[in-house]
């Protein structure tokens, strides 16, 4: 069985065919040919005219607050022009007869780590993601527990900060503005001007910069705080952090460190991983989601 698998972000498209018995292949990336809900539209019936006739399915995990089960974009952020409403399942399924089914990036992101990645070993674990925000996951027994609404998981809305800046989202003090990648550039920036991404921040680190590890350690406190939060609300076995920023190994060592010192002490075994897929953690994510919707209508 086939599935053709999408993975919609802000900047770009990435999309692979997912081989039950091959795994991952044919994976591209797509700049947007123009911004919005147009160029989206556009690269995705671009890829499934072109792989039309192999497929059994098509998966798409999107930024954006999704219903999953219809399958409409209920909120996008500026970033994405004119996606909020989109009936991207009604839209596909009636056009090319297939099952089409559509979540939120960081659940899929936590699927396909429940399945194939660092979530491998748990039936039950907190999935983030750090970069332009915060994005969430709770994963029980194998799969993303919604809610009433299906919105579950947003952590980065939590409030980690009394009175603090203003988010986007209109709340005050969010984990968002505080632990985020963008949070950390922007600090960086205001003590070595050339910083423009979280791998010159890194690069900086690595050659001693000094005031860079004072702004990456404050940072670390601030992941911490939200984190305690999740820790003695979900007590779950393992964390797992996702995020290009997550890969660096002292990171990762300082957050396990600092949190088992900042939590009580039946809580301590929890266990805090840096994902594994990668950018391939959205696309395995909606390929397993397509997978199993489509062994639940059976």
């Amino acid at each position: 069985m086939k599935i053709l698998a999408f993975d919609i972000g802000g900047t770009l498209i990435k999309s692979a065919i997912v081989n039950e018995d091959k795994g991952l292949c044919n994976l591209e990336e797509h700049s947007y040919p123009e911004p919005g809900r147009d160029g989206i539209l556009s690269i995705l019936e671009d890829r499934i005219d072109y792989y039309n006739s192999e497929i059994d399915g098509i998966g798409i995990s999107t930024a954006g607050l999704v219903d999953e089960e219809k399958g409409v974009i209920i909120l996008s952020s500026n970033g994405i022009p004119n996606y909020t409403g989109t009936k991207l399942k009604e839209m596909y399924e009636l056009k090319y007869n297939k099952p089409v089914w559509v979540l939120n990036d960081v659940n899929a992101a936590a699927l396909g780590e429940a399945h194939f990645g660092a979530g491998k070993d748990y039936n039950d674990f907190i999935c983030l993601t750090y970069g332009t925000g915060i994005g969430g996951a709770i994963v029980i027994n194998k799969q993303v527990y919604g809610g009433k609404n299906g919105f579950a998981g947003e952590i980065g809305h939590t409030v980690t900060h009394l009175h603090g800046k203003k988010c986007v989202c209109g709340l005050y003090g969010c984990y968002n503005d505080y632990a985020s990648t963008k949070a950390l550039v922007e600090n960086c920036r205001q003590v070595n001007f050339s910083i423009k991404n979280g791998k010159d921040v890194f690069n900086a680190f690595s050659k001693g910069d000094l005031k860079i590890k004072e702004q990456i350690d404050m940072w670390i406190d601030e992941i911490i705080y939200g984190l305690v939060t999740v820790v003695h609300i979900f007590n779950p076995p393992a964390i797992i952090l996702g995020g290009g920023i997550m890969r660096q190994k002292y990171i990762i060592d300082e957050i396990n460190k600092r949190l088992k010192n900042s939590i009580l002490s039946g809580y301590r075994d929890v266990v805090v991983l840096p994902a594994m897929l990668g950018n391939s953690a959205g696309l395995m994510g909606a390929c397993y989601n397509t997978l199993r919707r489509k062994c639940e209508i059976k």
